[in-house]
């Protein structure tokens, strides 16, 4: 799912979807709106107190007591204090709203992410979805609190600024407010080009995470490669189209700034001209001048601050957008709505004519494939590569759903039963073995979160790596690094194997678990593996074929289904494909190349 910078979505649809994000919080947005108006109410009252001022100045200097200096000031000074303690609650309640608003969007945009299937993933580059759950929604929270606070501000001192001044000249207030929707329509015809820039910068930013995210990763193949200046060139050839993007946004903003400046100067213009006109003709007196021309101020300042805001509208709007495109990506596996636990299972593990294949392509990966496997059964998958075995294998767990057929656990259609009672039945050692972060305890643990030490340990020490892991400083609490790159391949091995141990499944997948190790970190894992696999239903896909000797029952898969099917005596008396293979990897074990 890689999206381009054109905005798929109106602005309305945008914000009726992020409208409901308030609902938690709209006794807090209520209240920063009524602060808002506290706020507000001072830059109303100052003109008219100049104004009261000026006219008492030149129509009656004795009038212009200290008492009603005193009496101006004073009210001026309280409506001060309670702008002060209004401010405090918007710039902090307020901004919090928003950072809480920011924090709900992430939780079930994080949530929503651990639902998606893998083949939403097998397109999709992490990187952009690290940008998309952390960058795009920081301008989410000045958003939330900005947005509804900015456009209600400016419709009270607009329209008290309309309502007063027509109090004063009305010709004069019409001459003013005409220029005001030519202003709007001249600015807002950027918006749409900076909402495009701002979507283009955000999807730019997100390419260079993933480019940096693939370098750093992989960075012992890029040394061993010696590859450095390529990762360099990548690099800055990502970081100039980011810079090229920038320039395109900085663009629209210049001019959408420009814009906003060139009528300011005209509305400044007619109002001291005209203004200066209507005082020379006794229209208007000096104080209602003086008036006239704060609250234009006030105008101007409230116009160009929503106009201005429009910038902060359309990047929270991109982050918006970004955010729903992710949160409406379907869910392809998902539970029915009477689905039922799956419990107490015994392995029993059914394909009844079942199909599969990917997406939206032509032809199947599997076709019609009928196995029934036994509980406590050890099943083999051999074949060529791209046969579907994996594939087959990420079935029964229903990391895919068939396109056609059933796949049954202890006579259950595993999309009868939830997705989590099944999976917490499943255990999968998989040959690209993945660590978190953290230490060699917390990477058992996951298995079954919650665990005490002593089972940790027993775990460990049935996967054969209690030994290694009492000799490091730390032992358990040893820090295994970014993806375990501190431990060696044999030892990641049975760290995963551990994990399995520990969440002790009735049903295991070993897909090519040791095909990855040298031969001595092969005999260690392979001793664990069979420990691991007694008593358990157990499908193993293997590419060092002497692995699976002892299987009860090897399948021999094929581009057509399910071609040889028998133990590995009776496969190798067959004289069939599986013979060939076998005899195949013997002759490469020996050094021997086929035709020698």
């Amino acid at each position: 799912m890689e999206t381009n910078a054109i905005n798929t979505h109106k602005t309305t649809y945008l914000v009726k979807r992020f409208i409901p994000y308030f609902k938690k919080y709209w006794r807090v947005l209520v209240l920063d709106l009524l602060c808002a108006t506290l706020t507000t109410l001072c830059d109303i009252v100052l003109p008219v107190i100049v104004r009261y001022l000026t006219d008492l100045a030149t129509n009656d200097i004795m009038g212009l007591t200290i008492r009603a200096i005193a009496i101006c000031g004073g009210i001026y000074l309280i409506l001060r204090v309670i702008d002060m303690a209004a401010n405090y609650y918007m710039a902090y309640v307020g901004h919090m709203m928003g950072a809480r608003i920011e924090t709900d969007m992430r939780t079930d945009l994080f949530s929503h992410m651990q639902e998606l299937s893998y083949s939403y993933y097998a397109g999709t580059k992490v990187g952009q979805l690290m940008s998309r759950i952390t960058t795009d929604l920081f301008d989410v929270t000045e958003f939330a609190h900005h947005c509804p606070e900015e456009y209600y501000i400016a419709l009270i001192k607009i329209t008290a600024a309309f309502v007063i001044l027509c109090t004063v000249n009305v010709p004069l207030t019409i001459i003013i407010f005409a220029i005001i929707p030519l202003m709007v329509w001249c600015s807002m015809r950027f918006t749409n080009r900076m909402r495009t820039a701002f979507k283009k910068s955000r999807n730019q930013l997100g390419e260079i995470n993933s480019q940096v995210e693939d370098s750093l990763l992989g960075v012992r193949v890029v040394k061993s490669f010696a590859n450095e200046d390529v990762e360099r060139e990548k690099f800055d050839e990502g970081n100039m189209t980011f810079l090229d993007v920038k320039q395109e946004t900085y663009k629209s903003m210049a001019a959408f700034q420009s814009t906003t400046r060139i009528f300011d100067g005209i509305m400044y213009i007619a109002v001291v001209v005209c203004g200066a006109l209507f005082m020379k003709y006794g229209k208007i007196g000096a104080g209602d001048f003086i008036a006239y021309l704060l609250y234009v101020v006030i105008l101007l300042a409230s116009v160009r601050r929503l106009v201005e805001f429009t910038e902060q509208f359309q990047r929270g709007m991109t982050g918006i957008e970004r955010f729903i495109e992710v949160m409406d990506e379907p869910v392809e596996i998902h539970d029915k709505p009477d689905a039922e636990e799956l419990m107490d299972v015994e392995g029993d593990i059914l394909f009844e004519n079942a199909s599969f294949r990917y997406g939206d392509a032509n032809e199947d990966v599997l076709t019609d494939i009928n196995l029934h496997i036994r509980p406590g059964e050890s099943i083999a998958l051999v074949g060529p590569s791209g046969s579907g075995k994996t594939t087959l294998c990420n079935l029964i767990p229903r990391f895919y759903d068939v396109t056609s057929g059933a796949i049954k656990v202890d006579g259950r259609d595993v999309r009868d039963v939830t997705t989590q009672s099944l999976r917490s039945h499943i255990g999968v050692v998989q040959q690209d073995v993945y660590l978190f972060s953290g230490t060699i305890r917390d990477n058992i643990e996951y298995g079954r979160p919650g665990a005490t030490d002593e089972e940790i340990e027993y775990a460990a020490k049935l996967a054969g790596a209690h030994g290694f892991v009492s000799e490091l400083p730390d032992g358990y609490n040893t820090s295994v690094g970014e993806r375990g790159v501190k431990l060696s391949g044999g030892q990641k091995q049975r760290i995963s194997i551990a994990r399995v141990f520990l969440k002790d499944p009735p049903i295991l997948i070993l897909d090519e678990a040791t095909s990855a190790l040298d031969n001595e970190s092969e005999r260690i894992v392979q001793k664990s593996l069979s420990m691991l696999a007694k008593g358990r239903t157990t499908l193993t896909i293997a590419h060092r074929l002497t692995t699976i000797r002892s299987a009860k029952t090897i399948l021999v898969l094929t581009d057509d289904g399910i071609a040889e099917s028998g133990s590995h005596d009776e496969l190798m008396a067959a004289g069939g494909l599986y013979s060939k293979l076998y005899s195949l990897y013997a002759d490469e074990k020996s050094g021997y190349t086929v035709g020698d």
